[in-house]
Formats: C-alpha cells, structure tokens, sequence
C-alpha cells in the first residue's frame, strides 16, 4: 500500500500539446496529415458539396479500421448526391453548416464534435473517420469501426459441462454487449477511458451503481488513473500495475473469459474491468473463495457443488503438500510408516542413487516441463506428449533406477490434483509454493513443512485485495454466518438470500421470496 500512497500523492503527468482546431480547412487538414506523416494506410478523401460545389470536405480514415460501406452510403453519398438533389446551397449558409449537415444531410446514427486535433487523431487511430470542413472551429467524428475480429466461442480456458458455451472476445464492444445481455438493469455503469501514452487503449470499469462496494470502486478508479505507461498489450499489465502486493505469489485479481462469471461478479457487488484487446476480464476483489469456485457450483444441485468443492480444497492441499510429505517421511520420519509399507519404501529406493528431495525434485521438474511443452505444442500434439510423454518418461526412470516407483505415483498424484484449480493463476502460485516446500522438508522434514505452511498462512492472512482480505470469509472482521453459506460448501440457492457481508455493498438482498415456502393461513383460507 506504500507504493500507492506515494503514486497519489504525485500528479499525473500529461505532457501532450493540444491543438485546437482552426476555422480554415486547409490548415487543420494539413496538421493532421503532418501528425500522421509517413502513415500510408490513412485515407484522405477530399471533396466539393453544395448546389455549387463551393464548400470544401475531407473524410479521414483508416483502412481496414473503418466500415467504407458505411461511410459510402451514408456519409459520401449524402453529402455529394444528395445535397445536390435537394439543392442545398451550403456556401449561403456557412453559419449554420454544421447544423444543415446534421440535421438534413447525414444519414448516420452516431457523430459527435471535437475542439482539439490531437483528440480528433486519436480517434482516427481507434477506426473512427473524421469529417472537416471550412469556416468550423469543430471536427465532427463518426462512428465508423469495423475491424476484423473472431466470433465468439466456447472459452478455453474455462470449460463446464453445464451452463453457457460462449466466451469474450477481443473487441471490447462485443464483450459488454454480453454482459448487458445477462444484466438488464439500467443501474449498471459502463465507464470508458483510454490508458497507455502510445497505445491508447480503450478500458472500461463496470459495476452496478446500487450493488457496488463504493471503497472498492475509489480504489479501482484511482489506481487506473495514476496508471502512466506507454502501452497496455494485455489485461495483465493493468493487473500487476494495480494489484495491492506485487511480491506476492498469489494472484489478488481475478480474471475470468465467461460472460456468465463476470455477470455473477457483478450482482455480487464487485467491480469488472474490461480491457480491449483480450478476451479476459478482470475482477476485483479477488478472494480464495471466489478463486476455488466453479460456474457449474450454482448451476448444479446443493449438496453436488459442496462434495465438488471440498474436492476441490483437498486437491489443493494435495497438491502443494503431497512431495513435501514424502520426503520429510521418507528422510526423517520413516517410523510414521506401518512396518510392511516402510520396508516396501526402504527396498524400492535401495538402488535409487539420489536422496529423496533430488528424486522428487527431478521428477516435478519433469512434470512442469511437459505441462509447460504441452500447452506451448498445437491443440492435438500437446495432448498426445502431456500422455505419452508422462509413461514414457516415468517408467524409463524407474527402470533406470533414477527415482522409485512411490515417486512417480506421488507425482502424478499431485499432477492431477494440482489440475482441479478451476483459477490458472492461482495454481501456478502453489505450483512455485511446492518446490519451497520440498526444500523445507529436506532440512527440517515435518518441522521445516509445519513452518512453510505457517509462513504461507500468515501471509495470506495479511493480504488485501483492495482493502477486502484475501481469506475472507474465513479470516475478515465483517464475517456473518450467512458468508458461510457459499464457502467451502455451498447451501441450497433457497437460503442464500443475502450477498457476502464481507463485501460491504448497499443492497445486501439477493432472494427476497422463496417461491415454494409453505402457505400460510391466510393463503389457505384464500384458496379455498
């Protein structure tokens, strides 16, 4: 939190020169050319309009950003043809062009004016065209975007079995068109701004003006404005440039491909930030319990999603213990051992030439790099090595007498447990987390292992995703019982009438009426 008290308390630097715009045609069309020189896909279409093509335009645009049939039909045409049909003397009327054009002449749907050329430029740069004229201190900006872009599909990685096939995409447009399709509420807030000196990328901060946790909200907006950089490639630069310790291993936002996920987010008063570009959307506050939940939790029956997910909380003890423990066993402490499984374990490492903490070491090594081929190789090769590679390599190195048989089934063990993640992020952090487990049970064995987990324990005790704890609901002040209701276990939808206390919205009321309560008298009475 040091960094961002002293990031406020500096004012944003903002060296640009702005440029107003003149009222001669000529020179503010030769100060834009001169701003974008050397540029060659940018089009500049000059021409006559007006009963006695007096009056001079100019359209500029991007190729391949902008939408030309667009621009054809309801920009070109309706200045050169139309006017002239309808004999409108623009050179009479210079005063009052730019309303003619608005109001008679143009068949568009959005256009806007701007006073300054450097507002005007960036705004030829996002795929809009400009349209200039004399005797007007303004440029007049139309909507014109249209560039290439995938559909949408089924989410990579974020797949379920049940509930919505359909994942963001990298317009950013695109991706709040489907979240407003999921939050028809005229409460929720879409704010657009552009981050990055030279990339000027569009971002948006969405939340639910009624919902929202308003101390999260301050923090997410002044983090994004004291944001000075040159460009913002991915929505993991804005990420690591506001999260609230950056020497954590453990990731304090969330981020998220699926509509379906950020639209819960929301009405559970957290604030999304989309990021043009990429098709992942980020989530604040992050917190362990949002991080281990699954979309299909809320799709399925109660008492399924709470055997899933404590499931899912002993995979993840699984896998950032499970290596540490057999070597510490193994090392120090081989008397926890029932007699015939420790003289199976003592006979099976009698020709393994490396102590316990170099086998496991060798052979999570092995694993990671497989994982990390496998992701890097085409969809249908990375399957075929992560298989084929794992057997491979396991049984050789038994048979070479490198590691034991234990080992390899402690590894593939801890492989598939650390796989049930449904967050990338986060299993990556205990991923790292292992290896310094591993290490601390090759000095101190079990002692060294009680340590690291208290030293990991305490730090996720003292970590904040913008002001909220990382542990909440489990370790937050503000914590009720009804918190506990979609923790490690999840109750039936039924009892779920208030939203996490811990978040502190406004409007705590998520299920007002339980359609199938009993009757009551009055009710019977009525029936009958």
């Amino acid at each position: 939190m040091d960094f961002f008290k002293e990031l406020f308390s500096k004012k944003k630097n903002n060296p640009r020169e702005k440029i107003p715009v003149k009222k001669d045609y000529h020179e503010n069309l030769d100060r834009i050319k001169e701003i974008l020189a050397g540029t060659d896909d940018v089009v500049y279409r000059e021409f006559k309009v007006g009963k006695q093509q007096k009056m001079h335009f100019a359209t500029i645009f991007i190729d391949g950003l902008a939408d030309k049939d667009l621009l054809n039909e309801s920009v070109l045409k309706s200045l050169m043809l139309l006017s002239r049909m309808a004999e409108l003397d623009l050179h009479s009327l210079r005063e009052k062009v730019y309303e003619v054009i608005r109001d008679a002449a143009l068949s568009v749907s959005d256009m806007r004016e701007v006073e300054e050329i450097n507002e005007a430029v960036d705004n030829i740069l996002s795929g809009e065209t400009l349209l200039i004229f004399d005797n007007w201190e303004k440029i007049v900006v139309i909507a014109t975007k249209k560039w290439p872009s995938r559909g949408v599909t089924e989410p990579s990685t974020e797949t379920v079995i049940r509930g919505a096939q359909e994942g963001f995409t990298e317009t950013m447009r695109m991706n709040t068109a489907l979240i407003r399709r999921r939050i028809r509420d005229p409460k929720l807030c879409i704010k657009q701004m552009q981050i990055g000196r030279r990339s000027k990328t569009d971002v948006a901060v969405i939340y639910i003006e009624e919902i929202v946790n308003k101390a999260v909200l301050k923090m997410v907006k002044e983090r994004l404005d004291y944001i000075d950089i040159d460009n913002i490639m991915e929505s993991g630069y804005i990420e690591q440039l506001i999260e609230d310790e950056w020497r954590s291993p453990f990731p304090q936002i969330q981020h998220s491909q699926r509509p379906d996920v950020v639209a819960a987010a929301l009405y559970e008063g957290r604030v999304v930030i989309l990021v043009d570009n990429t098709p992942f959307a980020l989530i604040a506050p992050a917190t362990i319990t949002a991080l281990l939940q699954s979309p299909e939790d809320y799709y399925e029956r109660f008492f399924i999603a709470s055997a899933i997910r404590l499931l899912r909380y002993f995979s993840l003890g699984t896998a950032l213990l499970l290596p540490a423990i057999y070597i510490a066993i193994t090392s120090y402490h081989p008397g926890m051992l029932p007699t015939s499984l420790a003289l199976y374990v003592a006979g099976s490492r009698n020709n393994v030439p490396f102590p316990a903490f170099i086998e496991a070491f060798i052979m999570e090594g092995a694993i990671e790099l497989l994982r990390e081929a496998g992701i890097r190789l085409p969809a249908p090769i990375g399957a075929t090595i992560g298989i084929v590679g794992g057997l491979v390599l396991g049984q050789a190195a038994v048979e070479a007498g490198i590691v034991s048989p234990l080992m390899v089934i402690v590894v593939a063990l801890t492989a598939m447990a650390a796989y049930s993640t449904p967050s990338y992020s986060f299993a990556i952090a205990f991923r790292l987390l292992r290896f310094m487990l591993m290490a601390a049970a090759a000095f101190l064995g079990l002692y060294g292992v009680m340590l690291a987990l208290l030293m990991i324990l305490t730090h996720l005790c003292n970590l904040k995703s913008f002001g909220v704890p990382y542990l909440s609901p489990y370790a937050a002040s503000s914590t009720t019982f009804n918190d506990f209701k979609d923790s490690f276990i999840k109750v039936s939808l039924r009892f779920m009438q208030k939203r996490p206390q811990y978040l502190h919205r406004e409007d705590s009321t998520r299920l007002k009426k339980n359609p199938i309560e009993p009757a009551g008298e009055e009710d019977e009475d009525e029936q009958k």
